[in-house]
This record gives C-alpha cells, structure tokens and sequence, in this order.
C-alpha cells in the first residue's frame, strides 16, 4: 500500500498541471491563457523539474532542430492523453498536436454539440487524428487530420484559416467553389465577430479584442458532430451528461474502418458478421435465427436524390412473439439509409398495451419492436409519442431513446427563437431517463399488437412487465381502416352495398334524401 501511495502519478488532470505550473514561479504580467497546453508551453521552466518531457524536434520548416514538449495529463470525464507542443527558435514555427495514450474504444462514437449561445463556445473539444468534423448547418465536413485539444470557438478559427488560404486561387479556377467556400468562411467570421480584412498595422488592436465567447452580439445557433471510429474524441458537457445540448451514442465500426485503424489485416478473408438489421442486406438467403430463407429485392427510387435504389425485404421470427418483415434500403449514389420493420402476420383481434417498469441500465437493453401504430408514453418525463412517429423500429430500449432524443433536439434548436427553458428542462429529463439515473415507466400501446419488448424471464412473467389484451374502439378501427375491410363473403356482388360497411350507410342517406 505504501508503495501505491508514493508511486508518481504520470496522468494529472489538466486543472492540477495549471495549479502547479502557475506555482513554480509564474510571472503576474503574464496574460490569462485560456488554453492549458498554451501554459505549459509558455510558463515551464526548463530548470525545474516537471510533468513536461522535453525533446529535440527536426522543424518541418527551416530543417533547423526545434523543440518538442510532451505532457501526460488526464482530461476529466474523458480518458489519459499525451499533449504536444513543438516550437522552432529559428523560424518562430509552432505545432500543437495529441494523441491518445489508452486503446481503442470496442465501439466508435459520435458527440454532437449543439451551439446555441455564445457561452457554448467554450466548450473543449478533444478531436483525434481519425476523428470528422461535421457541421450540417454549413454543409461542412472535415476529413480526418490531426488531433487536436481545443475549443469550439477554436476548432471553427482554425477552420476559417484553413479555408482562406486558398481562396485567392479558387476565385480563378473555380468561381462556383470560391463562392461556396466563402459563404462558409462569412458564417464562422459572424459568429467570431471579426472584421473583414486586417492589417498589420491593427495587430496588437486585434490581439486585444475580446473572445467570440465575450461579444455581446446576436449568433446563429449551429451543430458540432464529433464522428470518431476510435472512440478518442470528446466534446464537454455542462454540469452533468444530462445536458441537453450535449449527447453521445455508440456504434459498432464497418470492417473498413477497423482496416483504417490497422485493427484486422485488408488481405485477410472477412469473418460473416452476426446478422443484425443494419446489415440484413449483406448477408442474403440468412435469416436472424440462423435459418436459410428467401431475400426479396424491390427496385425503386431514393426518397432522398431520386437515384435508383433498392429495398430489400426480409421475414425474420421474434421469439415468442411472431414473424415481421424487416426491410433495408440503402442508396449508393448520396449514402441514404433506412430501415423498417412492419408485421408478417394476420391482423390481431385485439389491440396489447405493453407497460415496463425501468429500473436500471440493464433494462435499457432490452429489444424493443415499436410498430408504425404504435404510441409510447413515459409518464415520469410527460413524453407522449403519437402513432406512426419515428415509423417502425427494432432496436433496443436505448437506442430507440436515444433516436426520440435526437429527433426533438434537432426540431427544437434548430429554431433560434426556440430555447427557452422549458424544452432545455424537458430535454435534460430525457437524458436522465437515457442513462436511467431514475425509475420510470415504458407505456407501449399498439392497437394492431404488432409491438414488442423483450421479456427477460421469457416464456416465464417478467415481475417488471405487464401485457394487457383489449378490444379496439370503432374509432382505432375507422383510423386503422378495419370497419370497411371485408375479408369473408367477398365473392358476391361488390357492386352491392355491404352490410355495415361506408357504402351502405351512404346509401340510406341518399335515399333518405330522396324520400323527403
């Protein structure tokens, strides 16, 4: 235990090495650094001795011998990283740079951020080399390059000063990409609030200007979207992760991403992946329950750039529920993708309200079949979703949260005008139902009973579920177009009104007309 204790701690925080390198002998007139990797390359002293490794560079350049300093500091909520920072004496050149010093994330993840006020730009971004930056408001996608431990209002500067590089030549070569790039250029300069050109003359004037983060000024709200295989990117949250402007999800890397990240050999033959719905259509003639069945192709045309495309249908059995058609279009002309789940069996007789009791996070992954006629309530938040919402879903109970959440942050901050604190609160106790922080209650109720949860006692009760039976109203069946569906005696005349059906009752309408 002793030899724990006075093991050095090769990870500090970032706060700490602040705190201890403003100890060491800071200078007063020093101005305030609002980035930690500016202090410790500025305020190290090279006498004394600190977390900061300090090693002999080759300037990319002049080709003179530079500087390199590495620091290993732990970032809070995140993980270990190594911090670099290069400086040549001879040219003035300087490089900042990190790397991650853990392992790669079984799972890559996705952060998105969404910027609404000005305080919003101060948040960190820790973006690694494999990491896309994607900006949808400006049509924005920046390819993987470099890591980077920054701010948002950073990130979007350095991305103004990467494109104006250029733009002179643009202008002359391509005038369509000029002016397609310099609306983007115009959008971060308004959020800024820097001027259009400046001069040497101004430059102390412009080192004194406040941040973009101080201007007392209008900003268009936009979003920030960290897409990294590798899981070693992040963007802060504010207070808790149940910001409502703040989420993260995880996904299960493509095999050519895990080529990208040198985790499996190109030569080598593909492994057959498990069968899911995402790659249904990769795997043809096998089924979810390892059964060989038929794969139906329907031609047909993108909804999103009208490009031919395919849907591919699939039947698939649900354990003790009932057969659904899972069906998978994917475009390869824009990378539109969708799925959707609809029932492969007769119409029930009656409608099924399913009611779970969430306890804990292992509920979160329970399978969940929500049909296009189906309502799901959660009564703790006040979340109503009406039938036909988000259409039909098979994933898990997170997953199908996590796609709630993202559909109503979208709509609501997306509006400039929207924000108040209402929808912030409403959304914040959605998060915390996301995470399961607190008990709450699943309300899933399809008049079709074409719905399903997974029970985890199955075929025994689950304690924490209710299934209810019940006859349907004449009004789900108007809605659902069942009170004129004749499936039995259709063989006689069908210009003859039926019995009970639409036609009949139009029909003694017109003759009651008649009669008076």
């Amino acid at each position: 235990m002793a030899n724990q204790e006075s093991k050095p701690n090769l990870f500090p925080t970032i706060g700490q090495v602040v705190h201890d390198t403003h100890l060491q002998g800071n200078d007063s007139t020093q101005p305030a650094v609002e980035n930690p990797l500016q202090v410790v390359v500025k305020e190290e002293d090279e006498e004394d001795e600190g977390p900061v490794t300090e090693i002999e560079s080759l300037c990319m350049n002049c080709e003179q011998q530079g500087k390199t300093r590495l620091l290993l500091t732990s970032i809070p909520f995140f993980r270990e990283v190594v911090v670099m920072s290069f400086h040549c004496e001879h040219c003035g050149f300087s490089n900042n740079e990190i790397q991650t010093a853990g392992t790669i994330r079984p799972e890559g993840t996705v952060y998105t951020a969404r910027i609404i006020a000005r305080k919003d730009l101060n948040r960190q971004i820790v973006k690694s080399e494999k990491c896309t930056v994607i900006i949808p408001e400006w049509e924005l996608t920046i390819p993987p390059s470099r890591g980077q431990l920054t701010t948002v209002e950073g990130l979007i500067r350095d991305i103004a000063t990467d494109l104006s590089l250029d733009q002179p030549l643009r202008q002359i070569q391509n005038e369509v990409a000029y002016a397609k790039i310099q609306g983007i250029i115009d959008a971060i300069k308004e959020v800024l609030g820097d001027v259009e050109d400046e001069d040497e003359n101004e430059a102390e004037e412009v080192k004194q200007k406040p941040r973009a983060a101080e201007i007392d000024a209008p900003m268009k709200p936009f979003t920030v979207i960290l897409d990294d295989p590798a899981g070693n990117s992040f963007i802060e949250f504010y207070g808790s992760m149940a910001d409502p402007k703040w989420n993260m999800r995880t996904y299960h890397r493509s095999r050519q991403q895990n080529i990208d990240l040198c985790l499996i050999d190109p030569n080598a033959e593909p492994q057959p992946e498990a069968p899911t719905i995402e790659n249904a259509e990769e795997l043809p003639g096998q089924g979810l329950e390892g059964e060989n069945e038929e794969l139906f192709v329907f031609p047909g045309t993108c909804s999103s750039c009208g490009h031919r495309c395919d849907t591919l249908i699939k039947k698939v059995n649900i354990p003790y529920f009932k057969d659904v058609l899972i069906m998978s279009t994917n475009c390869e002309a824009c990378g539109y993708r969708d799925n959707e789940v609809k029932s492969g069996s007769a119409i029930s007789p009656q409608g099924k309200r399913i009611t779970l009791k969430v306890e804990d996070r292992d509920d979160l992954s329970r399978d969940i079949l929500k049909s296009e006629s189906a309502g799901l309530q959660i009564p703790e938040i006040d979340l109503v979703l009406q039938p036909g919402t988000l259409g039909g879903r098979f994933t898990t109970l997170e997953g199908i949260l996590d796609q709630v959440y993202e559909e109503l942050s979208e709509k609501v901050f997306s509006d400039a005008k929207v924000g108040d604190s209402a929808f912030e609160n409403f959304l914040q106790r959605l998060k915390q139902v996301k995470t399961a922080e607190q008990p709450f209650t699943v309300i899933l109720d399809d008049p079709l009973a074409n719905s399903y949860i997974q029970s985890l006692y199955a075929p025994d009760p689950d304690p924490n579920m209710t299934i209810e039976s019940y006859d349907r109203t004449w009004e789900q069946n108007e809605a659902l177009g069942l009170n004129d569906m004749k499936v039995e005696g259709y063989e006689g005349d069908p210009n003859l009104p039926q019995k009970g059906s639409k036609t009949e009752q139009i029909a003694v309408v017109k003759e009651e007309v008649k009669a008076s």
